[in-house]
């Protein structure tokens, strides 16, 4: 018999390392960075998610802090920065003073945009994690929502196919590579089961 608390202690322990092995295989991602922030409820507290995504809406990182200021806004820039560099070509944010001081203090050259509506690509990404925020009942934790979040991204840009951009065989290429590479990374043998 394998329970529930079995399971959800095998993502615990497994769900990190996957993530890390993905990530290294995914490439190079794009090269203009759409960042947003959202309310979300921990515990019945308010707090927020700070999201980058790529001009593709491969999501590159997440925060989850208490607060939406100049020192958030930093933190999430040099977690950025460090794992991708100064790649970005662009930088598109809402309005929000938090992020031109951030970009300020640290002496970033990017161009940064603030028009109206060119943020909607990194609004439109938080729908994947209401929805998972209500199928989960809310998340229990700051440390619980960062590590799931922050898993459940770079395990969505993996299976997550731009569908509508491709022909039919170029989809199926792609998504039977994503499960050959999953497959792989799990370190699940192939039984020859036919499904």
């Amino acid at each position: 018999m394998v329970s529930y608390e079995t399971i959800r202690q095998w993502c615990l322990k497994f769900t990190p390392s996957y993530a890390k092995s993905l990530r290294k295989k995914q490439g190079q991602l794009g090269d203009q960075w759409f960042l947003d922030e959202i309310f979300i409820k921990i515990n019945g507290k308010q707090h927020y998610l700070w999201r980058a995504v790529d001009q593709d809406n491969n999501e590159l990182d997440i925060l989850v802090t208490k607060k939406r200021d100049k020192k958030c806004a930093l933190k999430f820039f040099r977690k950025l920065f460090k794992r991708y560099g100064t790649t970005a070509n662009r930088i598109a944010t809402d309005k929000l003073k938090s992020y031109p001081a951030a970009l300020r203090e640290m002496g970033c050259d990017i161009p940064h945009d603030t028009t109206r509506c060119h943020n909607n690509i990194a609004e439109i990404s938080h729908q994947k994690t209401r929805q998972q925020q209500r199928q989960m009942r809310q998340f229990k934790s700051v440390c619980q929502a960062q590590r799931f979040l922050s898993c459940h991204g770079v395990i969505n840009n993996h299976f997550r196919q731009q569908r509508h951009l491709l022909k039919a065989r170029h989809y199926r290429f792609f998504r039977d590579r994503a499960f050959d590479e999953w497959a792989e990374v799990a370190g699940v043998q192939n039984l020859g089961i036919a499904a």
